[in-house]
Parts: structure tokens; C-alpha cells; sequence
């Protein structure tokens, strides 16, 4: 079984995604004929699907290594969890239900009445949607910084890319608490540059977006560390689960949020946003079965780096507006130039250390078919 996961094609990897991304912009140019009764408005909502399924994938590159750094360290059953039922909550729940939440939350009025209000004022629901957006990036911008930091300030990292600025990231993890220590002066440096009941909301939602990543760490931690506690079932994997889902909402903000600037559609955004959610399930499952990360020692790196640049990037947003192509592009180019280091390491030291690397990594922890 591990000889044909070998042996595994990159196009069996994304048929699942090839599918959805033929039914997702079949689906599209279905609902552009309906809307407009025009071959023109047809052919415009599936040009926005596919510049949003491009939007997605390009901006959750980082999104996908990440995944599959912690999916490494679950059980089987609970990386099988993730990869279905993770897919389903990312699509359904991060696509439709969230944006709906925020609107009916922002209007005052319930999710039915949200969603009308989607389907036959569009403009109206947009506006909602931006008016939100500065309470968002502040959550979501505060827990990627964690996450990012999190994984330099290590004391335990012995493998580094960039490595004046990393041996110096990881001597300050001894030091207990600096990561959180570094956030809070960033929440206050930015605060200090908005005004009045902008700068309010930004300074509690970024403390939520930190209550967040702390909380899910305890919980983690109780779930993951409690052996004689728990079934087999949640050992190694419900806390990763549930790190994973949080991780995976704080990554969809920026791509919901900018995907108003192409089309203030609720369905066009879910189908073209879902179409990306697919690609990344499959980059994810392909760079834990074929072990991706072992063989590119810098290829997390250049994740966490991006991780840190789009968390920097939404907080900049609450002060002025950055395209999102310039998000998108930024991550991929770190992860691309990353890849190209981890290549060069290759060829000067051979494959010695990649064995060494998967020999560190448990075998009940390693992906079984």
C-alpha cells in the first residue's frame, strides 16, 4: 500500500479537485445565464469563478503546508477526519455560513433573513461584509502572528533557513512568554494609529484572536496530553482537529473579505472560493502521503514566514486597503524561493538528512494508507 502511495500521480492527487472544479464552474456559468440571460454575463460570473478559485488556492499555499506539518503528528483516523470533514467545514462553514454570520450579527437580524438579503441586495450585504472587515483582520491577523511565532520561538528548532534571524527567534524562546510579549506591543502600536471606536474595536478583537489561540492550545494540549483520560480515538488528534479548523478560519478571512472586490454574490464567492478549498485538500494530502516536507527541509519555513507576512498584511489593512494579489503573490513567492533553497541544500548534502529527518518522525505518526 505504501509502494502505490509511492507510485501516486500528481493528477491522481487533484482529480477530487479537477471534478469540483468542472461541476463548481459548469455550476457558475449556470447561475450567470440565469442572472443575466446573456452568453456575456454567462462567460463574466465564470471568469470570477476561476480568478476566485486562483484568489484561494494562491493565497492558502502557506495554508496547505501547514496542514500538513500537524496532520503528520495525528492518528490515522483523525487525519482522515480532518481531510472529510475538515473539507466540509472549510467549504460550507468558512464560504456561506460565516459571511452570513457576520451580516446577520452586524444588521441585527437572523441568518434566513441574512441570506434574502444576500440573494436580493447584494450591495447591501457587501457593505455589511466591508464594514466587518477591520474586526476581522485584527482577530484573524492576531492569531496567524501566534501561530507564525509559535514556530520560531522554539527552543527545540535545531533546522533553520534564515539563520542568524532564527538561532536568534529560537535562544528567545527560553524566555517564557516573549512571543505573546511581541504581539501585544504590535496591538498596541497599531492601535495607537486608529482613532477613537476604531481603535477600541480593533484592541478587543485582536485579545479575542489571542484568547483564541491560547484557548486552543490548552485544549489541545488537555486532549492531546491526557493518555488514560481519552479513547484511542481522541489521543493525537481531537486537539489537533480542532487547532487545524480554527488555523483554517483565520486563513479564509482575507480571502472572503477580498473576494467582495470581485463580485458581491454570495453564491459566485462560495462556489469560487470552494473550488480553491479543494485544491488545497489536495496539496495538503499530497504533501503528507508523499512525505513533501521531509525531503524540503525549508519548505515549512518559508510557510511560517508567509504566515507571519499575511498576518502583518492584516493589520495593515485596517489602516488602508492591499490587494490581494500582492497578498497571494507574497506568500507564493516566499514558499517558491524556500522550495528553491531546499533544492540547493539537496544537491550539496544528497539525501543523508532526509533519512535521518523521517527516521526522527514516529511511525505511528506517519501517514498510513
Amino acid at each position: 500500500m505504501k509502494q502505490s502511495i509511492r507510485n501516486k500521480s500528481m493528477l491522481g492527487y487533484f482529480r477530487w479537485a479537477f471534478i469540483v472544479t468542472a461541476l463548481g464552474l459548469a455550476l457558475g456559468a449556470l447561475l450567470g445565464w440565469q442572472s443575466t440571460g446573456t452568453i456575456g454575463g454567462m462567460a463574466s460570473v465564470f471568469f470570477i469563478c476561476t480568478v476566485l478559485a486562483v484568489l484561494e488556492i494562491s493565497l492558502s499555499f502557506d495554508n496547505a503546508i501547514v496542514n500538513a506539518n500537524k496532520l503528520k503528528e495525528m492518528t490515522p483516523v483523525w487525519q482522515h477526519r480532518f481531510l472529510t470533514w475538515g473539507i466540509v467545514i472549510a467549504v460550507f462553514g468558512m464560504r456561506i455560513i460565516f459571511p452570513l454570520a457576520i451580516v446577520a450579527i452586524a444588521a441585527k437580524i437572523g441568518p434566513i433573513d441574512a441570506l434574502v438579503l444576500a440573494a436580493r441586495q447584494p450591495g447591501e450585504y457587501a457593505r455589511i461584509m466591508h464594514e466587518a472587515h477591520l474586526p476581522i483582520a485584527a482577530f484573524g491577523g492576531t492569531f496567524l502572528l501566534m501561530v507564525g511565532l509559535s514556530y520560531f520561538f522554539n527552543h527545540e528548532k535545531d533546522v533553520h533557513w534564515i539563520a542568524s534571524l532564527e538561532k536568534l527567534m529560537s535562544r528567545g524562546a527560553t524566555i517564557k512568554g516573549i512571543e505573546i510579549a511581541f504581539v501585544l506591543l504590535l496591538i498596541i502600536v497599531f492601535a495607537s494609529l486608529l482613532e477613537g471606536d476604531q481603535a477600541t474595536t480593533f484592541v478587543y478583537s485582536a485579545m479575542y484572536g489571542l484568547l483564541t489561540f491560547l484557548a486552543v492550545e490548552v485544549i489541545g494540549g488537555l486532549l492531546d496530553a491526557s493518555q488514560k483520560a481519552m479513547t484511542e480515538a481522541a489521543r493525537g488528534g481531537l486537539g489537533a482537529f480542532i487547532y487545524l479548523e480554527v488555523l483554517d478560519a483565520s486563513f479564509s478571512f482575507d480571502g472572503v473579505i477580498g473576494a467582495f472586490a470581485l463580485t458581491q454574490n454570495l453564491f459566485i464567492i462560495a462556489i469560487g472560493l470552494g473550488i480553491g478549498a479543494m485544491y488545497v485538500r489536495s496539496m495538503t494530502i499530497m504533501l503528507v502521503e508523499k512525505r513533501t516536507l521531509t525531503h524540503y527541509r525549508y519548505l515549512e519555513h518559508g510557510a511560517f514566514y508567509a504566515i507571519l507576512i499575511l498576518a502583518i498584511i492584516m493589520y495593515v489593512q485596517t489602516l488602508f486597503h492591499i490587494p490581494e494579489v500582492i497578498t497571494g503573490l507574497g506568500g507564493a513567492a516566499l514558499i517558491g524561493i524556500s522550495l528553491w533553497s531546499s533544492i540547493r541544500h539537496n544537491k550539496r548534502h544528497g539525501r543523508d538528512d532526509h533519512a535521518e529527518a523521517e527516521a526522527r518522525v514516529p511511525a505511528r505518526k506517519r501517514v498510513e494508507a
